[in-house]
């Protein structure tokens, strides 16, 4: 495979890195994001020559000789030496790619058939756009839940929404754009939680988010989150992004959103006092907010905290 390559030209020549950070508890599935990955196909059917890179998180990396790679493209296994945790992972692989397109998978993920043919043409087609996405297809239940992504997201639609139909295994990025004026994955975001969200943020910020309209990646939710039940994380990284991003007080449906997710978290970690200002912070701006009243039930101890997420996660939702 070439040691690079434009984002220009026929789009069939672009090669692209994709970045699996793992700290490798699962195997199996982690095989069947790189296969997912592999199996992609340019709008000739050729195999695209892709690179795809595995990292490992402060662990010993595993032996991947059994994964097939197709003619022209390669697997690469490197471990993470920075700091631990997602964004230490991912950044470590971003270095390392090759490509000038590099796209991230997580790895209980699965890229779906015609992600590549559908979503690079799309980033060609706006310089101006920071990365592109496409909509996703949630796991749950037993059953697939189609999250459509919108259009194009810019700030005032993140602002209001983490806009959860786009999930970072769908996003694609311009490498130079991540070495450069958009930036790589927060390494200072408290626990790493909330890294996708303030990448799309800054791309939000610098030029938006164009998205294809078609599933381009399945997620499985019928298996714990690494955030489940770590409610410190989710309380003190959406407390990081409000002071990151002071935008957020000009819209007061995006604050109260993000208050009464702090307020929930801090009520399921049982701080009643800290998780009721959170409450009333949310409702003062938004009295609909139903993040607000599920935290105060949850601090009123009438509503178990892992209860109400199990809940809403069956739906296809997130909290």
């Amino acid at each position: 495979m070439s040691s690079g390559g434009e984002a220009t030209g026929p789009v069939e020549a672009v090669s692209v890195s994709a970045v699996i950070a793992t700290i490798g508890g699962r195997p199996e599935l982690l095989r069947a994001a790189i296969a997912s990955i592999f199996d992609q196909r340019a709008s000739d059917g050729r195999p695209w020559r892709l690179e795809v890179i595995v990292v490992f998180d402060h662990v010993e990396p595993h032996d991947l000789s059994d994964v097939s790679v197709p003619d022209g493209s390669r697997l690469r296994v490197v471990r993470n030496e920075g700091p631990r945790g997602l964004a230490g992972g991912r950044n470590t692989g971003i270095r390392a790619a090759s490509a000038a397109v590099v796209g991230l998978c997580d790895d209980d993920d699965a890229w779906l058939p015609g992600k590549l043919a559908a979503q690079l043409p799309l980033l060609q087609a706006h310089p101006e756009a920071k990365a592109v996405a496409g909509s996703m297809l949630v796991r749950t239940g037993g059953k697939d839940v189609l999250r459509a992504a919108p259009e194009r997201v810019g700030l005032p639609e993140l602002l209001r929404s983490r806009v959860q139909e786009i999930h970072p295994s769908a996003l694609m990025y311009r490498r130079a754009e991540l070495l450069g004026e958009l930036g790589l994955v927060d390494e200072r975001l408290p626990h790493g939680y909330g890294e996708d969200y303030d990448m799309m943020l800054r791309a939000g910020k610098l030029g938006g988010i164009v998205c294809v309209d078609q599933p381009v990646v399945r997620v499985l939710w019928d298996r714990p989150s690494y955030f489940m039940g770590k409610w410190r994380s989710v309380a003190e990284g959406l407390s990081y992004l409000l002071e990151k991003f002071p935008e957020f007080e000009q819209d007061p449906r995006g604050l109260s959103r993000m208050a009464g997710q702090i307020a929930y978290a801090r009520a399921a970690l049982g701080e009643r006092a800290v998780a009721w200002d959170w409450a009333k912070t949310a409702l003062r701006h938004d009295r609909t907010q139903l993040r607000a009243w599920a935290a105060l039930a949850v601090a009123g101890r009438v509503l178990p905290a892992g209860w109400v997420l199990a809940a809403v996660q069956r739906t296809g939702h997130g909290l």
